[in-house]
């Protein structure tokens, strides 16, 4: 149902009916205009047409009463005439006279004239002025024997006050009775109008003139019945047509609401963004920027507004860059639609900062320029951090020298200029000496110490166009341009040897470190920069293996003894999935019954074209590579197993003791390494023993004394190995959890012999057994040996005396052959 009607009870008419006249009236008298203009239009126009209406049937009854008067006077000619002239043909004068009188007393006649032939004429009657009359003439004749004489002439004439008084009353009588339905018509017909047009237009007028956004919600209805008719006529399409109109208002109201929301939301995002955002007209001065620009910059909105944003600097050099490089800008945005880049801008206070801005045309619906937005951004620490990354990428972080990249990227400059000038080109590889073994014992820091220290010497034999650089671990590289002959080479050499003579001082204590080094000459050993690094390396080992802190040239030969090495790294790096490392077991018996107690687990390397390789040879190229963390739990698991194995197979419940290598030890995953092997293998904890070298316990730090707790925690024996044959370690046995002390077989071989091995032995044996440790002889061969240890209560031995190492199933037989075998 449209919204426009009001639904009203049948009766609601009746009941309220038709409003009074005089209400009516005072409705119109009170103001509608329409009204009175549509009731004066009506009077008007009603009251021409009825004048003219009314002076047509005036007109027609005037013309009607003549047409009567003309008639009469004719009637009076033809009654009269005959009679008439026979009087006057008779001469008879009183009945001309009767008869002229009757003919006077007819209506209307006031006069009559008769002329009579041939000069004298009677009249009777008379003629008042200002009378309208109208006359009629006619001749009187008379025949005899075929002859008509005319004997004169009658004039008859006719008052019209008569007719002229009825038009009079006539005129008067239509236009009061015209006027009168005239007006009474036009007030019903306004009645009419105003109840069911004008009453309404009133209701459109002050319901458009309330309508405001406060009460679009209100429709517009209209106070008349709701019936077929009513929905139909046009106060109900200009009804529907208003309420559509305030639906449209209302739409759009919301609309603009949520645009104006969305203006706002834009605008605090603009002014709230964590970018600085400028804002240009099309000849780029400035119009608007956000409280970013004005906290990244220092200038207000003030200060700049109507500027070029290449013209905010004061400085002259400045401003003069500044404007170049915004025409570039400004070319590039009209070229490409926008321009990206870095920008080193400067702020109020002077600072220079980095911004990374970007450039774009603001376009309007018709896809012109209306103005440009400029967006920024402070990249300074970016280009602080993207600044250290290149120097990391291409120098050392803790000797501040070259890296392998740079170092790289200058030999081949280098080689250039040397083909250019026909000069040598010296490369020398560096590596300290025993490096790792201090590393180990005196922990990280010091060796970053030892690293920097070694590295500001080296630097200190160069001369300026030289380049030293740290390749990775102690390994340096010198990279000599313009030499005249390969002599100048071994003099930088011998002056860097000699400045390594000076011991070192590292954690208050004085260490002597030495280098070896290896010498390779372009273009005598190689042309290329690949070759004369490896030619260098190969010199460098050849160096180490005559004895360290030594240098070597180059020759052909040491080709072979670089490739073997390399050739043994990459067939370790497969050793483990070919299966080519197999444990050997030496047993660890009671001292003073023989009894086996523990076996020890030594790693043996059977390959099919190197052969046998002794630990010796493989173990340091394992630690160097990082090769020995998964052979080193491979160790683990197969340990365990073999103490399982010969639990189960042959009921000798026997300890294992396995070496671990510094490498090893400071793995983070080594703990999980451990008590997986354990869990997998089903072997308790307190079974397993872990040998540490005596210079790990030397690296006082909080992760190894972490890692030896959790491993104590564990159940996991543990034991220093090799114990004398580093630096003094008596301080740190009772800081640590040890169990187990062995004393080296470099001890135990002159015991009988000399007296100082002797005494040095006996005070181990006593200073362990004080800290509560279990003492291990290692290299034990002969039965004076034994027979000095059980008279100086060493609690076990382990050498080629009581059995050599051999592989598992050796092992296994042994075990079952040995009556000593027996715990």
């Amino acid at each position: 149902m449209p919204e426009n009607f009001m639904i009203r009870s049948p009766g609601a008419s009746e009941e309220k009916g038709m409003p009074r006249l005089s209400e009516r009236l005072q409705q119109f008298r009170s103001g509608s205009p329409l009204s009175f203009r549509l009731l004066a239009y009506i009077l008007i126009f009603s009251s021409l047409f009825t004048l003219v209406a009314s002076a047509i049937q005036i007109y027609s009854d005037f013309r009607r009463d003549l047409t009567a008067v003309e008639n009469r006077m004719k009637v009076v000619e033809t009654g009269y005439a005959a009679s008439l002239a026979r009087s006057l043909w008779a001469l008879d004068q009183h009945l001309l006279q009767t008869q002229m009188e009757g003919i006077l007393s007819l209506p209307d006649i006031v006069h009559l004239r008769l002329r009579i032939l041939p000069d004298s004429e009677l009249v009777m009657g008379s003629i008042e002025r200002g009378i309208p009359t109208r006359s009629h003439s006619f001749d009187l004749t008379y025949s005899s024997n075929r002859t008509t004489s005319k004997l004169g002439t009658m004039t008859i004439t006719t008052s019209l006050e008569r007719v002229y008084s009825d038009l009079e009353d006539r005129v008067l009588m239509v236009l009061t009775t015209q006027f009168l339905k005239t007006f009474f018509i036009s007030i019903l017909i306004i009645m009419i109008f105003q109840h069911f047009v004008a009453r309404h237009l009133t209701t459109m007028a002050n319901y458009a003139r309330e309508l405001s956004i406060r009460n679009l919600s209100r429709p517009l209805v209209l106070d008349r019945p709701d019936n077929q008719i009513n929905r139909t006529d046009e106060l109900a399409k200009v009804t529907e047509a208003i309420n559509q109109m305030r639906e449209r208002l209302n739409e759009d109201i919301v609309r603009q609401e949520h645009d104006a929301e969305e203006i706002r939301k834009l605008s605090k995002a603009v002014e709230q963004s964590p970018s600085s955002v400028m804002i240009c007209d099309r000849q780029w001065r400035i119009e608007f920027v956000n409280h970013k620009f004005t906290q990244l910059t220092g200038y207000h909105t003030d200060d700049i507004t109507g500027k070029h944003p290449g013209a905010l600097s004061n400085e002259q050099i400045q401003s003069r860059d500044n404007n170049q490089l915004w025409q570039a800008i400004r070319l590039q945005v009209q070229r490409v639609g926008v321009w990206q880049g870095e920008i080193n801008s400067i702020r109020k206070n002077g600072e220079r900062f980095w911004e990374q801005l970007i450039v774009t045309p603001i376009r309007n619906s018709a896809g012109r320029v209306t103005n440009y937005l400029i967006l920024g951004e402070d990249i300074s620490i970016r280009k602080r951090y993207e600044q250290q990354l290149l120097r990391q990428a291409n120098y050392d972080v803790l000797t501040g020298l070259p890296n392998r990249m740079l170092a790289l990227d200058r030999l081949k400059l280098a080689l250039a200029q040397a083909r250019r000038e026909r000069s040598l080109v010296g490369v020398m590889f560096l590596d300290l000496d025993n490096f790792k073994h201090i590393n180990d014992t005196m922990g990280h820091d010091a060796g970053d110490a030892l690293l920097t220290e070694a590295a500001r010497r080296i630097s200190s034999c160069l001369r300026g166009t030289s380049t030293v650089a740290r390749l990775g671990g102690d390994e340096f590289l010198v990279i000599l341009p313009g030499l005249s002959s390969p002599e100048a080479a071994s003099q930088v050499a011998e002056r860097i040897l000699q400045t390594f003579a000076p011991p070192h001082r590292l954690n208050d204590q004085e260490v002597f470190v030495t280098t070896s080094i290896g010498i390779a000459i372009f273009p005598t050993d190689s042309d290329n920069s690949g070759n004369l690094l490896q030619h260098a390396d190969a010199a460098m080992y050849q160096a180490k293996n005559k004895g360290k802190s030594a240098y070597e040239r180059f020759t052909p030969e040491m080709t072979e003894v670089s490739h073997e090495r390399l050739q043994m790294e990459t067939r370790m790096r497969r050793a483990l999935e070919l299966e080519e490392f197999e444990l050997n077991f030496q047993p660890i018996v009671d001292t003073a019954t023989g009894k086996i107690r523990l076996a020890e687990v030594l790693l043996r390397w059977n390959n099919p074209s190197m052969g046998r390789i002794m630990p010796d040879r493989f173990i340091p190229l394992a630690e160097e590579t990082g090769l020995i963390i998964p052979i080193g739990a491979w160790v683990l698991q197969e340990a365990c197993k073999a103490a399982i194995h010969w639990e189960q197979n042959l009921g000798v419940a026997l300890n294992i003791a396995v070496n671990v290598s510094p490498r090893q030890f400071r793995d983070p995953g080594f703990i999980e390494v451990v008590m997986g092997a354990l869990e997998q293998a089903g072997l308790k904890a307190d079974r397993l023993e872990l040998e540490i070298t005596e210079r790990l316990i030397l690296d006082n730090s909080i992760e190894t004394a972490d890692i030896l707790t959790q491993l104590d925690a564990a159940g996991i024996r543990l034991s220093v190995d090799d114990f004398g044959t580093g630096y003094s370690a008596l301080s740190y046995l009772k800081s640590y959890p040890f169990d187990t002390l062995k004393i080296d077989k470099s001890f135990i071989g002159d015991v009988v012999e000399k007296q100082d091995d002797a005494a040095l032995v006996r005070a181990i044996i006593n200073m362990a057994h004080s800290l509560g440790l279990t003492v291990v002889a290692e290299g034990v061969e002969t039965e004076p040996q034994t027979q000095f240890l059980v008279r100086h209560g060493c609690d076990y031995s382990q050498g080629y005396f009581y059995a050599r190492p051999a592989p598992a199933l050796e092992f296994e037989q042994w075990l079952k052959t040995n009556e000593r075998a027996t715990p």
